[in-house]
Order: C-alpha cells, then structure tokens, then sequence
C-alpha cells in the first residue's frame, strides 16, 4: 500500500522529468530530421528533399564511407584484441607488475583525445615529428618511417584510445571465466587453438561483441582524431565531412548535412540497440554458479618477462610518451629533436603567451563556467531520474530510463548540429547557455549512472521509517538520502564536469566567437601548426580536470563528516 502511494506521488515527478529530459533527447533528433527536409537555416518549415538527393549523389559520399568503414572497423577491432590479450594476461596469468592494468584501464580516459592526437601527431607527422626524427638518425633513413596523417594512423591511435572502454567490458567477464571448462577440453584431446575457438571464445562471445560494438560507436563519433590527424593527411571520414559542411565555403549546406547527419544517427541508434541486446544476453554464458569456484593461474614459464615488458611498453605508448612529448613541447621554442641544444633553450615562453592570450583566458573562463555550473545542472537533473527510474518502477519509469539513455547513442557531431537547427531558431543561439543545455543533453547518461548505481544500495525501508516517525519528505531527504548518496553525487559531478572541460565534438558545431571553450582553442593551435601553446594549455587542462577531482572529493568528504557518516 505504501509502495502504491509512493508510486503515485511520484507520478507529477516523472511525467516532469519524462518532459524535460524528453526535451532535451529528442529535440536535436527532431530538429535535424525537420533541417534534412528544410530548404535552409532561414528557409525552415518549406520541405523538399532535394537535400537528401544532392547528399547521397555525392560521389565523394562513397569514398567518404569506405574510410569511416575501415576506420571504425580497424579501430574497433585493434582495442577488442589489445583488450582481450590484457585481460587475459591480467585474469588467468602470473604476468608481473600487475597494478599496471589498472592504471592502463583507468588513467588513458583522463587524457582528452584532442591532446593524444596532438601528442601523436608530434611523435609521428612526417615532417618533424620527434619519433620519426629519431628513428632517421639512428638507422640512417632519408625520410620518415611513419606518416600518422593517413588511415593506418588515424586507426591507431583511435584503438589506443577505446582499448581501456573494452578492457573494462572484457576483464569482468575473463575474471569469472571457469577454467576448468579448458581443463575438460584439454583432456578430452583437444588443443590450444582448438580449445580456444571452440571453448573459451564462445563462451566469453557477448563481452567481445560488446566490445566490438561499442568500440565501432565510440569511432563513429570521434571527430578529434579524424580532425587532428586526418584532415591534414586529406583522409576525411563522416565527422569531418559533416563538419566541413557546415563551416567551409561561402554558403555552408546545413540541409544537406543533417540529411548525411540522419543517417549517421541511425546507424548509431541500431548500433547501441545491438549492444544493449548483446549485453543482456550475457545471463545466458553463466559459468560460475553457487558450487566451489577458483580462478585458475596459467603460469607463463620464459614468457613472464618478455610479455610484463610488452604491457609496460603499452603503458609508455597510452600514458607516458603523449604526456612526456606535450611536457617537452609546451618548454621548447619550436619542434626539435631532443638534445643539449634543445635542453639549453627551455623556457616558458608558450606557457606566459597563452595566459597573456585573450582568447585563450576567455575559452578558460568559459569552460569552467561550463564544467561548475553545466555539471551541477547535470547532477541535479541526473538525481531525480536515477530517483524515479530506480525507486518508483513502472512503464512511467522505464520510458523515463529509455529516453535518459537514448543520447549515449548520439555522435556529438550529429546530435550539435540538431542543437543548431533548434537554437537559431532562438535568442540562445551562440550564447553559453546553448552549450550548457547541449552538453547535458549530450551527457546525462554519464550523471544517471552512478546516481542510479548509488539508489540501487538505499533500502527503501529507510525513507518509510522516517517518514512513519513524522519526518516529511524533504526532511528525509535531506537527512537519509543525500547523505548516503554523496559517493554517487560526487561520482556524477566529477565525470560529467571533467568531460564538459574538454567537450570538443558539440562545441565544434556549436561554439561561436565569444563563446569558445578550452578544446576550439587548442584545436585552433592545432590548426596553425602552433604546437608550444597547444602542449601548454592541453597540460593546463589535464591539471585543472585533476583540480576538478580533487576539489569535489574533497567537498564530498566534508559534507559526509559533517554529517557524522
């Protein structure tokens, strides 16, 4: 009985939250579906499809997507096998220095893609890049090696990039893996490759999927690296073609790019349907169950130093080496291999130019204006859906979770140009608050789900005891509930603000001049080839996201001992 009341006081509150998270979802979508059919920007409302004709008569459309093709795939591929091959080292092995594997999986997604792209395009661009210098004068070359302005490039890096996302989803699964499922197939006769294909993959086949799947959304709609290291190799895949667009010539096409853009969009769309199928299906691959269970430990014999030496050069690639090469970059008057000239000219002219930039002081201003604010925006929204999607159940609450979530399947690039659509039709176009609105929609689900995780522990026994001892409902939330909840708030603020400080791929469609953020600055270093200030404000920003975290844990710390938790 208490349950039903609850339910249906609840019910204003979800058909709120139903309305204004619906808004912010499904309004880009509609908007670019209406400008796919629109004459222009200033001719809304008068439909043709001519837009969709001229798109997809393109012939340069094909080449287009047979490099986002490869790309997504190869990409995609390489970081579900770089993933597997740790997992399996870390979870069934006597491997050394195992502790690596956790900063491998964690410590990447702290680094913003625009600076890794930056930091390879240092190492490996043909002209003067450090690595390629490197290898030309210890092995004599007349010219580089590598050129990372190409395909292979750009799905390198991108791999390196998503191979953390599928550690995460594979080390689990391998984790409880039952090993003795191996064992009955070896001593049955079979062997390794045998064991492998017909045993061990099958089994751990949702997670590789899953994997591979999310691996090929993430590069769909990855624009920094495509932009960084494929725009100046002229390879373009459809987050730069959707981009150059909208930004180049004398009558940018906003039609014809929310037509390609509705495509992409859908494509993506099918894609998380396809990984949220392959996720739940998971049950179904249960090896461990209530009886005795020990992971096994391969040991590795003469293998343990040469393969703990491979995943220590992993972590220099992922980790050191991007940030090592900005470090050295930003002190440097200019590219130059290192050596006593170039130890001897150091300095921190780059790092006093860019704080003497006014562009650059405003896109600061304005970031942290976005990451505070935007993410406590955020979290406050964040916090009522996780509250009626976990705690009121019902239709009401799983239409609520279904369009919360809809946006993870957005590309930035796609979803900032139905933002765009919306906005010009508005006084908040090219405002900051267009961006904030953007970026919530673009992120809530990264609020919700630690705030949902977070509900999940709170028995509801708690809030009935309060309220039957005459406590209301504001009062038993503001003395048993959010207390309890301060590990997931702080989760919540300190993710959605840290991807807020570097959001790149919404605020390229989006930002306007005077409305620039910390990511179009460094991108527009990048784009002038002015590698000093690019290394010093990307390190800046690295530095202010690990200010971000330290500040609100330590927030979150004081509020709980004030609360005497």
């Amino acid at each position: 009985m208490a349950r039903f009341a609850s339910r249906s006081q609840s019910r204003p509150l979800s058909w709120t939250l139903i309305i204004l998270v619906g808004f912010l979802t499904l309004c880009p979508v509609l908007m670019l579906l209406l400008g796919s059919l629109s004459q222009g920007l200033t001719a809304f409302g008068q439909f043709t499809l001519s837009k969709y004709v001229r798109a997809y008569t393109d012939p340069y459309l094909w080449d287009v997507t047979l490099n986002t093709a490869v790309f997504v795939l190869g990409s995609s591929l390489l970081a579900t096998l770089l993933a597997l091959f740790l997992a399996y080292l870390n979870t069934r092995t006597d491997i050394p220095a195992k502790p690596l594997f956790t900063v491998l999986s964690i410590v990447p997604m702290m680094i913003p893609h625009l600076l890794f792209s930056a930091s390879w395009a240092l190492l490996l661009n043909p002209s003067n890049g450090l690595l390629n210098q490197a290898l030309q004068g210890l092995f004599g070359l007349e010219s580089a090696p590598f050129d990372v302005y190409s395909l292979w490039g750009m799905t390198l890096v991108e791999g390196l990039l998503n191979m953390p996302v599928a550690y995460l989803i594979i080390a689990p699964a391998m984790a409880a893996f039952d090993p003795s499922l191996e064992e009955a197939a070896r001593v049955s006769g079979s062997g390794w490759t045998r064991t492998l294909l017909r045993v061990t993959l099958p089994v751990l086949r949702p997670a590789i999927l899953a994997a591979v799947v999310l691996g090929i959304v993430r590069s769909l709609a990855s624009y920094a690296v495509p932009r960084v290291l494929g725009t100046p190799g002229r390879v373009d895949v459809l987050a730069t073609y959707l981009y150059d667009m909208i930004s180049t010539g004398f009558a940018p096409d906003y039609g014809q790019a929310a037509a390609v853009g509705m495509s992409v969009l859908s494509a993506s769309i099918a894609l998380i349907v396809l990984y949220r199928a392959l996720t739940a299906e998971g049950e179904k691959y249960v090896t461990v169950s209530a009886r005795g269970f020990r992971p096994g430990v391969v040991e590795l014999g003469p293998l343990r130093g040469p393969l703990g030496l491979a995943v220590g050069l992993l972590c220099l690639l992922m980790i050191v080496l991007p940030v090592l090469v900005l470090l050295y970059t930003s002190l440097v008057p200019y590219v130059m291999p290192p050596g006593p000239q170039a130890f001897a000219a150091m300095d921190l002219r780059h790092w006093s130019a860019v704080f003497h930039e006014p562009g650059a002081l405003l896109a600061l201003r304005n970031s942290l204006f976005l990451a505070v604010v935007g993410a406590t925006v955020g979290v406050a929204l964040s916090l009522g859906v996780a509250y009626v999607v976990v705690k009121t159940r019902g239709p009401l609450a799983t239409l609520l979770e279904t369009l919360s979530f809809l946006s993870f399947s957005f590309p930035g690039i796609v979803i900032g140009i139905g933002f765009m659509w919306f906005f010009v039709q508005t006084p908040l176009y090219s405002t900051l608050a267009a961006l904030l609105l953007a970026y919530v929609a673009a992120y809530l689900p990264y609020g919700v789900r630690p705030l949902a995780s977070a509900f999940v522990q709170i028995h509801g026994h708690l809030e009935e005891s309060s309220l039957v001892c005459g406590a209301g409902r504001l009062t038993t939330l503001r003395r048993i509930v959010i207390p309890l909840l301060v590990p997931g708030i702080v989760s919540a603020w300190i993710l959605m603000a840290t991807m807020f400080l570097r959001e790149l791929t919404v605020s390229v469609v989006l930002s306007r001049p005077g409305t620039e953020v910390l990511a179009i600055q460094i991108l527009s270093y990048a784009d002038d080839g002015l590698w000093g200030k690019l290394s010093a404000l990307g390190l800046f920003m690295i530095v202010l996201s690990t200010v971000l975290v330290l500040c609100a844990q330590a927030a979150g710390r004081a509020f709980r001992r004030r609360q005497g938790l």
